[in-house]
């Protein structure tokens, strides 16, 4: 049995929903809501599944991993088709360091925890904060559209790891209204992957 530990509007868990619906699994869901009651994911119920206190988690069958990327690869691992990662080793190294240009230097820096100290601990105004939110989505955008090749894709014709964290991340820079106007390509490859039924279905609500 899987199950997922998941709150719609989480990027991270957006990722966690798009690689199950592309490698056809259908999990049960347990809603995590990161706003209500000061934050479900700070509750001791919820601490005893996730340490960190974040979404995703994925419980397979009584064994938990947390981490979206961790989540994802080991799904690619065990149901390998389609495959998230080249099949040559230095490729899937330059498909992870894609993807980790927005998952570890980008979205850590924007997530709803960063938010709210920003308010707390600096009495940052809600316009801070969003100034904050642009101004690192923005560069990381910059350099994220540089390192990838030609193609539909990230990674060529063929979705990868590296879309897989771009559409939830695009979701965010239209929620902070980025201008997205340098990033022509990254557009382009956000309208390819929203005609896939992984990624439209599994797509958070409008705001």
């Amino acid at each position: 049995m899987l199950k997922l530990y998941d709150y719609p509007r989480s990027s991270a868990a957006y990722r966690v929903r798009i690689a199950l619906a592309l490698k056809g699994l259908t999990p049960e869901t347990a809603e995590v809501h990161l706003l209500r009651d000061g934050g479900e994911q700070h509750m001791a119920a919820y601490r005893a599944v996730n340490p960190q206190e974040l979404v995703p988690a994925l419980d397979f069958d009584g064994r938990v991993l947390t981490q979206s990327l961790a989540i994802i690869e080991y799904l690619n691992e065990i149901h390998p088709a389609p495959p998230l990662l080249p099949s040559a080793a230095f490729e899937r190294a330059q498909v992870r360091a894609i993807t980790l240009a927005i998952a570890a230097d980008l979205h850590p820096l924007q997530n709803l925890r960063v938010g709210n100290a920003l308010r707390k601990d600096f009495a940052a105004t809600d316009d801070q904060v969003l100034a904050w939110h642009r101004r690192w989505i923005e560069t990381g955008f910059a350099a994220f559209q540089a390192m990838l090749p030609a193609g539909k894709y990230c990674w060529g014709d063929t979705v990868t790891l590296a879309d897989v964290v771009l559409a939830p991340q695009m979701v965010n820079a239209r929620r902070y209204a980025c201008d997205l106007t340098p990033f022509s390509r990254l557009v382009d490859i956000d309208a390819a992957l929203r005609d896939l039924p992984a990624f439209a279905l599994t797509a958070p609500p409008p705001a």
